[in-house]
């Protein structure tokens, strides 16, 4: 699994219209990897200290509860 580009999501941030960390970050690695299926969203956020601790945060603790935040609102 590739390890997200800290650099290159700090670019995407800044035109992202999005206040919420993870769902930007989300929207990065839907956009900067190409990958749109949740458990390879979720993979690479849980194998990512500081997106775990974005996890955490939101008490996400698998794809199914990643899935459930990416779809409210």
């Amino acid at each position: 699994m590739a390890a997200i580009d800290w650099e290159e999501y700090k670019e995407f941030r800044e035109h992202s219209v999005q206040e919420d960390k993870l769902r930007i970050t989300i929207d990065f690695i839907k956009s900067y990897y190409n990958k749109h299926a949740v458990f390879e969203i979720y993979d690479m956020l849980s194998e990512d200290d500081i997106a775990q601790m974005m996890l955490e945060k939101r008490n996400i603790t698998s794809a199914e509860s990643l899935e459930s935040f990416m779809f409210q609102q």
